[in-house]
């Protein structure tokens, strides 16, 4: 009886489970909250593929059916209106924005769909896990799972082997960190 291993699985645990927990995006936010909206300050940190820091300023209502934010980013000299993220199915989303670059002074729109399933829809889970130590300090991880699920097939009489596994991968990496700092309103 032939195993079916054609020599080409990993061998270890190691080479199938790859976890990855250094970050490529760090982001510090910083929001007041004034009679009715959130104002914040972004410093987003990127370090993959290269090293690339951006600011953004960011207005949103606070209102429970908030429909847009307006984000400023000085180094760009870019401005957005941005759309809520509107669900169209369960696990599909849309957003549409509008903006002005003031240094080539043109003015566009964007849309992009989003989705928590990645890569070609089956193999690839992307998230976002938050935790709140106190009120007024939140910490929100962005993560992504790629994987290959384990396999079993075999065939009798076909000329391919009576028995086949493919033991899967895993690849895990967590993607980003924000460190959101909110004060409230004080009137």
């Amino acid at each position: 009886m032939d195993s079916g291993s054609s020599g080409d699985e990993p061998t270890s645990w190691e080479d199938l489970c790859s976890i990855n927990l250094m970050p490529s995006e760090l982001f510090l936010k910083f929001r007041k909250e004034l009679q009715g909206f959130r104002v914040g300050v972004n410093l987003e940190f990127y370090n993959a593929p290269c090293n690339e820091y951006e600011a953004k300023l960011v207005l949103k209502p606070l209102y429970p059916n908030q429909r847009w934010k307006f984000i400023y980013e000085p180094i760009r000299q870019d401005i957005r209106l941005l759309s809520k993220k509107i669900p169209v199915t369960k696990f599909l989303n849309l957003q549409v924005g509008i903006g002005h670059n003031f240094q080539m002074h043109a003015t566009g729109w964007k849309w992009k769909l989003t989705t928590c399933l990645g890569g070609d829809g089956v193999s690839r889970i992307r998230n976002k896990s938050s935790i709140s130590p106190f009120p007024g300090l939140d910490f929100r991880f962005g993560w992504r799972a790629d994987y290959v699920l384990p396999e079993i097939t075999g065939a009798l009489g076909t000329g391919e082997p009576l028995f086949n596994m493919n033991s899967g991968r895993l690849e895990a990496s967590l993607d980003r960190i924000e460190a959101i700092v909110t004060h409230g309103d004080e009137s």
